[in-house]
């Protein structure tokens, strides 16, 4: 007799309604046996034309209700980082696994809270950090893990752009936790520790806005054998925006906006160069909650990919360079 193959259809629900909850939606679209049951904005017409836009079966104008609605199984939080400590711990003490937006919290002490309150209510918490789960990213982290091309011996990875949001916008608001470097700093930080781990000494400085958050952020990491990795963020200027691994043996390039789907080029010690595609039809969203969806359905509380211990080292480490360049909300 054939095993059924039928999944339980996962009912999603969205708090915060901006540009990358557009995003997310979009992409779950795309998800079998997933749907977007519920979303929540402070105000009711937004939900309603989010909703509207989405298929989403219920709108709410308060988070709250949302998080009372015994329907939903999983909530993606996609509000400013000041809210998401308070916005996880609300869906959490509702019974609601949750898929919350990086970063995770403002600090190391809050995402120790959120995660402590996860354990206790025995529910699923994962900080949303898509790089992890797309493809592109994957055969990077395998290759570099098998020594394909030898050790690494340096990482420099940016994130920059020049930015045209407002000076009310929320990446420049200090009481939304605004600044580069919680903002897309945490892409360049996160590849060189899901690929060098933790390292020996930080270095950091940074430019600020009259909003008094870093509007650009140059930072590097010391390992050991003199292996380090330059990283930098900025709302002054277009970067590149890539990640290259140099190694013993030839060099991974993550082509432009490395954090995002995009391609990979490859050049050994002979200079010749093989760029590999990843075939991407989705803004890449999907993976995450591919990823989420199964921790749900296996029952599972913590992903093995995106785990507590690296997201705790994650937060730690941008808490250490806020204090290297004085930033402090």
């Amino acid at each position: 007799m054939t095993k059924s193959t039928t999944k339980k259809t996962i009912n999603w629900g969205i708090i915060g309604l901006g540009n990358i909850a557009n995003k997310f939606a979009q992409d779950l679209l795309t998800v079998e046996n997933a749907k977007l049951y519920a979303v929540a904005s402070r105000s009711k017409d937004k939900a309603n034309a989010f909703a509207e836009k989405y298929n989403a079966i219920k709108a709410y104008s308060n988070y709250e209700a949302l998080a009372k609605d015994s329907n939903i199984d999983a909530v993606y939080i996609a509000t400013p980082h000041v809210f998401h400590k308070e916005n996880t711990l609300l869906c959490l003490e509702n019974g609601i696994a949750v898929l919350c937006e990086k970063p995770f919290a403002m600090h190391a002490e809050q995402v120790e809270e959120m995660i402590t309150k996860a354990k206790e209510k025995n529910l699923l918490l994962m900080e949303a950090l898509w790089t992890y789960f797309l493809p592109h990213y994957q055969f990077v982290l395998n290759e570099l893990a098998n020594k394909t091309y030898g050790n690494i011996l340096k990482l420099e990875a940016d994130f920059g752009f020049k930015s045209n949001h407002s000076k009310t916008s929320r990446v420049w608001d200090k009481s939304l936790g605004g600044g580069s470097l919680l903002d897309i700093g945490i892409y360049p930080i996160f590849a060189a520790l899901s690929t060098l781990g933790k390292p020996k000494h930080i270095k950091a400085q940074a430019t600020f806005a009259d909003t008094e958050v870093d509007s650009s952020c140059d930072i590097e990491f010391n390992y050991n054998k003199n292996v380090t990795a330059i990283l930098k963020s900025s709302f002054l200027e277009d970067t590149p925006t890539k990640a290259i691994f140099y190694c013993e043996n030839g060099t991974i390039k993550i082509n432009t906006q490395f954090h995002c789907p995009t391609t990979v080029t490859i050049t050994d010690l002979n200079s010749e160069e093989k760029t590999i595609g990843f075939n991407y039809k989705t803004i890449g969203y999907n993976y995450e909650i591919e990823h989420f969806n199964s921790l749900l359905r296996n029952r599972k509380t913590e992903s093995d990919i995106m785990t507590f211990a690296f997201s705790k080292q994650l937060i730690k480490t941008l808490d250490d360079v806020r204090n290297l360049i004085n930033l402090h909300y």
